[in-house]
């Protein structure tokens, strides 16, 4: 334990002197690393089947309510459509620069100095640049540091000639210069450095210039080449000020890009950016271009994807790919029925679907889904079933999604024997993902007064899925309806001996509810005490029952939400912001969320976020309770509350994250553990990496990582000193395995290059 503890206080020390910039931080049994990110990726946790130097890959995860259909989440582009990249040939290049050469300087000093530095400069980290330049002070001018800025990006040390730049900006003879900035921002957004680019783009509209056509292009390209949460939101900001600001007319190529970025965004994503998509088209319009066909479909796939359908304008579009001449796709019609499915058009639906049955081709499983839908919207359960039947037949056999939206409908139409049938085949069809039509059924039964057959659906369920909590409270409920109080108790104390289950509000206050109808004052006392420890909400219509209990013991009833953190839920807030958690701050900066997201395909996070909604639920917001699809949701959030502040103030202020200077005070064995399980991973090799935004420590760079040399055993150390706080479930997961002495030797013959990333460590100043 002494080497853990040494371990703790030497990440203790290394982030006591944090900068603000976002890195991957990897601890290795041999090594460290960070990863420069100025937007932190999707937190996200894997496994690797080869070494760190090939980094690490998802780890495979399955999910009980996922489905297993392999329909496509992102519309479907012709090959015909382009690529992604987008072409800035026959745009004006930067302004001409007036750059004094240097044997046009008169002083032989001032020559011989500057190409000294020209020299130097390259050769060093950001730090000695610094303090080379500082130490130049007395001499140097506007006209000698625009030339060293100028020779940098013409030998391509366009990082040299960024930090040069910088450092000319805060000194006291510094005069703006549009065609230096424009130069530099430009060369930044060709290197795909799109944070350097957009810092000199918005320091040129600052001083009241509009930047050129070609800055504005490529710094949307450099945003469009980023995977990175967020980039395309600010494309899209820079696409409209480049129209709205610049008054420029982009061209057809960058118009595509940006189309297709935001189509290649999950459905439940890229909907949101329908005005967006809509503005480009406009634009596309009125600058005469011809609309290649996918615009169109895009368009009517992203309308489909509403909550409110607006059938005037998928109408619209479609008449005008019909003047265009162009031929409704498949992905089209799928679209038309989707829409249709959500407003419940059976004539529209109709029309389509002869359409689809015409071609030639297979008709696509979700088209059958939908048609099902639009079906039900008008309560023609029987109908939708025919649709079923059908597609069994043209297809052999139906797919997940078509199951679970067949016994979904007929659970709601109360039509139990076929549903019952229909679930027998769908079990011995092999096909996973059963739970969400398990919990239609425990639904439907419980509407009917059906217990016994409820019970046996419950029991099938933890057979052949893994235990799911709105199926353990729906039969809960069930035995509280049943008066059945000692089998409601056994089930309680299952779901709390169960990490991956648990007890939540719903299933609290429903056994609550029994205590009180059944007269069982004295258990009654005993939950609410549980629930005032777990800080749940007592149901409105228990309160008045409970006060009277209560008050026969004169104890008046208390709110069990209170506006404070448990040392465990702060010290765990801590590793998870360490890990990548987001907090939201209001406009006026007083009230603050939690945004928690999670990798649908971690066996690790989905484990994890069962968790994390056990420890903070009194703080979740209502869009985040629990229902039938609770399994696939990857993001939730908390409340807005003033009580967040301290933390938003530490680790997000100006809505950017950050290493708060007092972090090694709030480090602790729990702190650690919650970092690695919710931003870390363990390569197949044992070693553990921990996932962070920025550690200032001397590190050397290899490409986009930096490396710490933490050597020895030192996986093995930091696992015992977090395993009593590891979720248990997760243990067998996330635990290094033991590596031999070879690993000190391995780390030290590392070779170190200077391949840059968008910002490193050496860019503090």
């Amino acid at each position: 334990m002494p080497t853990a503890l040494s371990l703790l206080r030497s990440l203790s020390a290394s982030l006591r002197h944090h900068r603000h910039h976002h890195r991957l931080l990897l601890l290795r049994t041999t090594t460290c690393s960070l990863l420069n990110k100025n937007h932190p990726p999707r937190i996200s946790l894997f496994h690797t089947q080869s070494s760190v130097g090939n980094f690490v890959e998802h780890l495979a995860g399955e999910d009980e309510n996922l489905d297993f259909d392999k329909e496509s989440k992102t519309f479907k582009f012709d090959t015909s459509f382009g690529t992604s990249n987008v072409d800035s040939k026959n745009l004006n290049p930067s302004p001409s620069l007036d750059v004094k050469e240097l044997d046009e300087l008169p002083e032989q000093w001032r020559r011989s100095k500057l190409a000294w530095l020209c020299k130097e400069l390259p050769s060093h980290n950001a730090a000695t640049l610094i303090r080379i330049l500082n130490a130049q002070r007395k001499w140097v001018n506007q006209d000698d540091m625009t030339y060293l800025a100028v020779h940098c990006m013409r030998i391509r040390e366009n990082e040299t000639g960024f930090r040069v730049y910088k450092w000319m900006m805060q000194q006291h003879w510094f005069r703006f210069d549009f065609s230096l900035a424009t130069r530099l921002a430009d060369y930044m957004g060709k290197e795909r450095k799109y944070l350097k680019c957009r810092e000199i783009f918005d320091d040129i509209i600052n001083h009241g210039l509009v930047p050129t056509e070609y800055t504005f292009h490529i710094l949307i390209v450099s945003y469009l080449s980023s995977s990175n949460r967020g980039c395309l939101d600010e494309a899209c900001a820079i696409y409209n000020r480049m129209i709205q600001l610049g008054g420029y007319s982009p061209r057809l190529s960058l118009h595509n890009s940006l189309f297709k970025a935001i189509l290649s965004e999950p459905d439940d994503s890229a909907k949101r950016y329908v005005n967006q998509a809509e503005f480009v088209f406009h634009q596309m319009v009125t600058s005469g271009f011809k609309i290649h066909k996918d615009i169109y479909g895009g368009l009517i796939w992203l309308h489909s994807h509403q909550d409110k359908i607006d059938k005037e304008r998928i109408e619209s579009l479609r008449s005008e790919m019909e003047l265009a001449g162009f031929e409704e796709s498949k992905e089209v019609l799928v679209s038309v029925l989707r829409a249709c499915s959500k407003e419940g058009d059976v004539e529209e639906a109709e029309k389509t679907w002869k359409k689809l049955v015409s071609d030639n081709g297979s008709i696509p499983s979700q088209a059958f889904v939908y048609k099902m839908e639009v079906y039900a919207r008008i309560g023609d359960h029987t109908k939708s079933l025919e649709v079923f039947r059908c597609m069994q037949e043209l297809k052999g056999s139906a797919s997940n999604s078509a199951f679970h939206k067949i016994i979904e409908i007929l659970c709601k139409a109360h039509a139990a024997e076929v549903a019952e049938s229909l679930m027998k085949d769908f079990i011995g069809s092999g096909k996973k993902g059963l739970m969400p039509s398990f919990i239609n059924l425990t639904e439907m039964y419980l509407t009917l007064g059906v217990h016994d057959k409820l019970e046996r659906v419950f029991i099938q369920s933890l057979e052949k899925c893994r235990p799911n909590r709105t199926i353990y409270n729906i039969y809960l409920k069930s035995l509280v309806h049943s008066r059945n109080l000692d089998k409601a108790e056994e089930i309680l104390r299952q779901m709390q001996s169960d990490e991956t289950v648990g007890v939540d509000t719903e299933s609290c206050n429903t056994i609550l509810r029994g205590y009180l109808d059944g007269r069982e004052n004295a258990k009654a006392e005993q939950i609410y005490g549980l629930m005032r420890e777990k800080k749940f909400r007592i149901e409105p219509v228990l309160m008045e029952s409970l006060e009277k209990v209560l008050r026969a013991n004169e104890e008046a009833v208390k709110n069990p939400i209170t506006v404070k953190l448990g040392k465990e839920q702060r010290e765990a807030l801590v590793g998870l912001l360490l890990g990548g958690l987001e907090i939201e701050s209001d406009e006026k900066g007083k009230n603050h969320k939690l945004i928690f997201e999670f990798n649908q395909q971690s066996d690790v996070h989905r484990v994890l976020r069962r968790h994390i909604r056990n420890e903070y639920h009194e703080w979740l917001d209502s869009s985040s309770e629990r229902d039938g699809n609770e399994d696939i949701t990857c993001r939730f959030t908390t409340i807005s509350h003033s009580y967040f502040g301290f933390y938003a103030d530490q680790f997000w202020p100006q809505g950017q994250p950050v290493i708060p200077k007092l972090i090694h005070r709030w480090l602790s064995p729990r702190v650690l553990a919650y970092w690695y399980m919710y931003g870390g991973y363990k390569t197949s090799s044992g070693d553990i990496l921990l996932k962070k935004k920025s550690l200032n420590c001397k590190v050397k760079r290899k490409g986009r990582l930096f490396w710490i040399g933490l050597l020895g055993n030192n996986s093995t150390w930091f696992w015992k000193l977090v395993d009593p706080y590891i979720v248990a479930d997760l243990k067998g997961l996330l635990k290094p395995e033991n590596r031999s002495s070879d690993s000190k030797e391995e780390a030290e013959t590392i070779k170190f290059d200077r391949s840059g990333s968008d910002y490193s460590e050496d860019d503090v100043t």
